[in-house]
């Protein structure tokens, strides 16, 4: 992680020796400005290995987090288990797409994988983490339910020790679905293990591959972090496509009376947050109260339950979110 301080964050001063060039060839962008390094741990199962539409699903999105994050201007760099030997290591994201074998380094489904290297020790700006299969509810002091899908204990143990190396380092953090419901556990709160169907609906039953999203709106408080996060995304650049199945997702997002902002967005979870962690702030929620956002007040700390990078939304619509939050890693 950086060795500064961000916020009210306390960190530890880790091990930035890089190869020759390291800088010049990894962190730059034209005109000569540093690419913020965002750590994304990388998902260890594998569809070839478990059938459950789910699990490709997550590891394409993956890809689709890897690409957006270099996109605006980051530079994706992807932590391995081996990555916590020693401080955090990582390979920074190629542009070579392909399979590989739980614990590879490379998920199966990304357009956007990465060659682990685990001697190329790398300073990180930010962390994300992404979507995945269910935490395993021992960590929030609970027996496991007959629902889970994809619990996977080595992917508990990477994500947690990155978050905590991040949150300790006050390296800015941004949670997806999974990583949302992580940073709730992490902070000590609680998860719904099944979530009964109500008035909104949050995943297609069953589940499925090319159907994978229901939208539906959420109300995000105005001047939290996600609203900052979504007000680049309020007049989308033109040619942007959205499909038929998104709806008015492509709308703009619309600010009502007090402030609040709107947003239809792109949601497949079963699970969902109970006890809000102490530390964190609800600052979005779906018309059926179920928690869309989490923040820390005190840090660049944020977390959204839906997938801001699925395809189905427009180009601008896709960006904005992340380009936020890479601005956010590049200020001291």
């Amino acid at each position: 992680m950086q060795n500064s301080t961000r916020n009210s964050g306390t960190g530890q001063t880790p091990d930035t020796t890089q190869g020759p060039d390291a800088d010049a060839t990894q962190s730059a962008v034209p005109g000569g400005v540093r690419r913020p390094r965002i750590g994304i741990p990388v998902r260890l199962s594998n569809s070839a290995e478990d059938p459950d539409p789910r699990v490709a699903k997550a590891n394409s999105l993956f890809g689709c987090i890897v690409s957006l994050i270099r996109d605006v201007g980051g530079e994706p760099v992807l932590l391995t288990p081996e990555s916590l030997e020693g401080g955090l290591n990582g390979a920074p994201g190629s542009e070579t797409a392909g399979g590989g074998a739980p614990g590879s380094g490379r998920a199966d489904g990304g357009t956007s994988d990465g060659v682990k290297a685990a001697d190329a020790p790398m300073a990180l700006d930010g962390v994300v983490l992404p979507g995945g299969g269910d935490v395993d509810p021992r960590l929030y002091g609970e027996e496991p339910g007959p629902s889970l899908y994809d619990v996977n204990a080595e992917q508990d143990r990477l994500d947690i020790a990155v978050a905590r190396r991040a949150l300790d380092a006050g390296t800015p953090v941004l949670g997806i679905c999974r990583g949302h419901q992580l940073l709730n556990v992490l902070y000590g709160g609680t998860l719904v293990q099944d979530m009964t169907p109500g008035t909104v609906p949050h995943r297609q039953i069953p589940a499925a591959a090319n159907r994978p999203w229901v939208w539906h709106e959420v109300t995000i408080s105005p001047g939290s972090k996600v609203a900052k996060m979504y007000a680049g995304a309020a007049n989308p650049e033109p040619g942007g496509t959205a499909s038929a199945d998104a709806g008015a997702a492509a709308d703009e997002a619309a600010a009502d009376d007090a402030g609040a902002i709107e947003v239809k967005i792109a949601s497949g979870h079963h699970q969902a947050v109970d006890r809000v962690a102490p530390g964190l702030l609800v600052t979005a929620v779906a018309d059926d109260g179920t928690v869309e956002a989490l923040e820390d007040p005190d840090r660049w700390v944020a977390s959204v339950q839906w997938h801001p990078e699925a395809l189905e939304l427009t180009e601008e619509q896709r960006l904005a979110p992340f380009r936020e939050f890479v601005e956010a890693c590049r200020t001291p």
